[in-house]
C-alpha cells in the first residue's frame, strides 16, 4: 500500500461530470446502463462473461477497484452528473507506471443514450489533470481500434496526438486486433506539475 490520502478514493470535478471508484451501491445503474448499451460497447471490448453484469461479479469490481487505487496502479472511475445523477459512463486511468516512465494507459466507455452531450470528454480532460497534477505523471497513452472515429475525435479534442498503429494489439471480443496508438504528455495540454491546483479532493 502507498498511503494515498483518500480512504476511499478520490473524488474529480470536471465542468459538469464527477468522477469516483465505483461503490456496491451502483451495481443497478451500472447494469442497466451496460446493458441497454451492449450492442455498441461489445466490439469495443474483451469479450463479456456470462456473470458480466451481475451483482457478484460487480462486488468483485468494486474491490479491485479500491485495492488498485490504493496500491497507486489503477483508478477506475465512473462518470457521474456533478449533481451525483445520472450515470454516464467509465473512465479508467491504468498500468501506471512509475521510475523512469512515469506514464499510464487511459480506457474510457459511455452510455449509448449519453452520446453527443460531450461527457465523455469533460472526463478525460478531468482525468488528465489528475495524472499531470496530482500524480505527476509525464505521459499518457491510450488505444482504439482502428477504424473508431468516435473514440479517435475524442482522443484528438482532449489534446492526444497519433503516434503509430499497433498489429493486433489487444483482444477484443474474442479476436486480436490492430489498435490505432495515441498520447498526450503534461507540456502538450499545459498541464505539467507546478501549474495549477489538484484535480482531486478527498
Amino acid at each position: 500500500m502507498l498511503g494515498l490520502p483518500w480512504p476511499r478514493g478520490p473524488v474529480l470535478s470536471g465542468q459538469g461530470v464527477m468522477l469516483r471508484l465505483p461503490e456496491k451501491r451502483d451495481h443497478a445503474a451500472w447494469a442497466a446502463l451496460r446493458a441497454e448499451s451492449e450492442a455498441e460497447l461489445r466490439p469495443y471490448e474483451p469479450r463479456w462473461s456470462d456473470t458480466e453484469l451481475t451483482k457478484a461479479a460487480f462486488g468483485a469490481r468494486v474491490k479491485a477497484a479500491q485495492r488498485l487505487a490504493q496500491d497507486g496502479v489503477s483508478f477506475q472511475f465512473l462518470v457521474f452528473d456533478r449533481r451525483g445523477e445520472p450515470l454516464f459512463g467509465g473512465v479508467t486511468l491504468g498500468q501506471i507506471r512509475r521510475g523512469a516512465a512515469q506514464s499510464a494507459q487511459i480506457g474510457y466507455w459511455l452510455g449509448t443514450r449519453h452520446h453527443g452531450a460531450g461527457h465523455m470528454s469533460d472526463a478525460v480532460v478531468t482525468v488528465l489533470r489528475f495524472a499531470f497534477h496530482t500524480l505527476c505523471l509525464h505521459r499518457v497513452e491510450a488505444a482504439c481500434i482502428a477504424g473508431n472515429t468516435k473514440s479517435i475525435a475524442l482522443l484528438e479534442r482532449c489534446g492526444f496526438t497519433h503516434e503509430g498503429t499497433a498489429r493486433a494489439y489487444l483482444e477484443i471480443d474474442g479476436h486480436r486486433r490492430d489498435h490505432e496508438l495515441y498520447a498526450c504528455l503534461a507540456s502538450d495540454v499545459g498541464l505539467g506539475r507546478s501549474g495549477g491546483p489538484p484535480a482531486a479532493r478527498g
